[in-house]
């Protein structure tokens, strides 16, 4: 069984090297030195991640990813990451990069708060930054 999958509900992005995407992901995690068991990343529309985001952040607004830790323990990590493919093309546009540059980001991004990167104070959010364009790097350089 692949530990990582992709699912799209009501968005189906572009997204191509899905394999080389998952497994430089599993290196991440490993990079990270953490133990991934399975994570499921679910692309939808931000009218679908704004209900998730009410129904159980109990926060209206929209965003661009919710990451959701599973773990029944602290040996194994299992995750679930919601993607708006909405938003994140919106983002794209106002930071001036490729839709798949920042899709990438959030793949990452949703990854790195399993790690235990949290981005709520400057300097985790700065912490955050460092983290994503590091593995955007390595990625994009084909690692």
């Amino acid at each position: 069984m692949q530990k990582i999958q992709f699912y799209f509900l009501d968005r189906k992005p572009t997204l191509k090297e899905r394999t080389r995407l998952k497994l430089f992901i599993e290196k991440l995690f490993k990079t990270e030195k953490k133990r991934l068991s399975s994570l499921s990343y679910i692309f939808c529309s931000d009218k679908y991640l704004l209900g998730i985001n009410k129904n159980f952040l109990r926060h209206d607004y929209y965003t661009d990813v919710i990451t959701f830790d599973l773990s029944s323990s602290n040996d194994k990590i299992e995750g679930e990451i919601y993607l708006s493919v909405d938003r994140i093309k919106d983002n794209a546009k106002i930071e001036g990069v490729s839709f798949k540059e920042e899709l990438h980001r959030i793949v990452f991004h949703g990854a790195l708060h399993l790690c235990g990167y949290r981005d709520k104070k400057t300097n985790e959010i700065s912490e955050m930054r460092k983290k994503e364009n590091d593995y955007l790097m390595k990625y994009q350089t084909k690692y």
